[in-house]
């Protein structure tokens, strides 16, 4: 099995900043890309952003000079940093991890996809 232990969520208001974090263990033999995913009621769920092994960076169009994804590849570690945040940012974030558990699914190139239990950012004055 995979775990994703998620934090930094919370309640910040318009304009301030928060950076959330994201460590994977378990069965892991190599990583694969890692990212954010949120979801809000009554939305279909968004990928925001993410960063291969190669980084290798995706991000939203919506926070695209706001938002900033890194990786601490020794630790398996992702953060993302996000400022200058407004109420549209309110959301359940969710990290996600596509990895290989073992040299026999990295030969054949079978990723498996992992989900945290996600983290509430709440953007409000």
């Amino acid at each position: 099995q995979v775990q994703l232990e998620e934090s930094g969520g919370g309640l910040v208001q318009p304009g301030g900043s928060l950076r959330l974090s994201c460590a994977a263990s378990g069965n892991i033999f190599k990583i694969n890309a890692m990212g954010w995913y949120r979801q809000t009621p009554g939305k279909q769920r968004e990928l925001v952003a993410s960063i291969t092994t190669d980084n290798k960076t995706y991000l939203e169009d919506s926070v695209k000079g706001r938002f900033t994804i890194s990786r601490d590849n020794p630790e398996n570690t992702v953060y993302l940093q996000m400022n200058r945040l407004t109420s549209e940012d309110t959301a359940v974030y969710i990290c996600t991890a596509e990895v290989y558990r073992n040299g026999e699914d990295y030969a054949f190139r079978r990723l498996s996809t992992s989900w945290g239990q996600g983290t509430q950012v709440t953007v409000s004055s």
